[in-house]
């Protein structure tokens, strides 16, 4: 798909991994619909650095736990930019919580928003695309996906799950969009990851880095624009990772 003069709906736009994709696809010629809970600022500093290089961009919010809220943010893109070409979802909640600690709001928070706010928005944007006769989808998901975390489990159950929410709306909006996953390894640890514990993340990677959310952008972008023939697969972002 060539991104020049299509639309891109990015959750999470504000920070971190979502800015970066977020700007990438707009330095390709995508307008962008920058999705935002509490990140205000940061969403309306992203629109206008992407205004200021000759780009269309405009803010949305959304609470991604409530399904109406998702219905509304897409509407809106659409009836803003008169279509919708690809769906990123970036947004995520991730906090380190002991197996004896879950409680039920924590449960409930992590598969919202790392699975069932991804199912919604597909499906509402999902038409869209296929009305169009094209689209993209994204999912950021984790390699703890495939192998989990520990103190983690709800994080890790949803994004299992979004690795085969990925493979089921391939199916489901075959042919006209194709629905890819990024499963990521240590890019931008946590804020309360002390210096030990992101040393420990690096060394434990085949190529002894940690990524940047340049390389997940640079990613997105080939699952938009750099093929059309992959759909229903998992890309594993983790430099090795998985495998050291």
């Amino acid at each position: 798909m060539e991104l020049a003069g299509k639309v891109a709906l990015v959750t999470g736009a504000g920070r971190r991994i979502g800015r970066a994709v977020a700007l990438a696809l707009a330095g390709r010629g995508a307008a962008i619909a920058a999705h935002y809970l509490s990140s205000r600022g940061e969403a309306e500093s992203l629109v206008e650095e992407i205004k200021r290089a000759g780009g269309r961009a405009q803010p949305f919010a959304a609470n991604l736990e409530s399904v109406s809220d998702i219905e509304a943010a897409v509407n809106a893109t659409l009836a803003s930019f008169g279509r919708l070409d690809v769906l990123v979802n970036s947004a995520s909640v991730f906090y380190r919580m002991p197996y004896d600690g879950i409680t039920e709001r924590d449960w409930d928070l992590n598969l919202a928003v790392n699975l069932k706010a991804p199912f919604f928005a597909a499906r509402f944007a999902g038409a869209a695309m296929r009305r169009q006769g094209a689209g993209k989808i994204v999912n950021l998901g984790d390699w703890a996906g495939i192998r989990p975390y520990k103190n983690y489990l709800p994080y890790t159950v949803a994004k299992s799950g979004l690795i085969g929410l990925t493979r089921a709306l391939a199916r489901e909006l075959a042919p006209e969009v194709q629905v890819n996953c990024i499963a990521l390894g240590p890019v931008l640890p946590p804020d309360d990851y002390a210096n030990g514990e992101v040393e420990k993340l690096r060394a434990a990677t085949l190529t002894k880095t940690l990524g940047s959310p340049q390389d997940v952008a640079k990613a997105v972008l080939f699952l938009c624009e750099g093929t059309d023939f992959a759909t229903g697969s998992t890309l594993l972002l983790d430099g090795g990772r998985l495998l050291g």
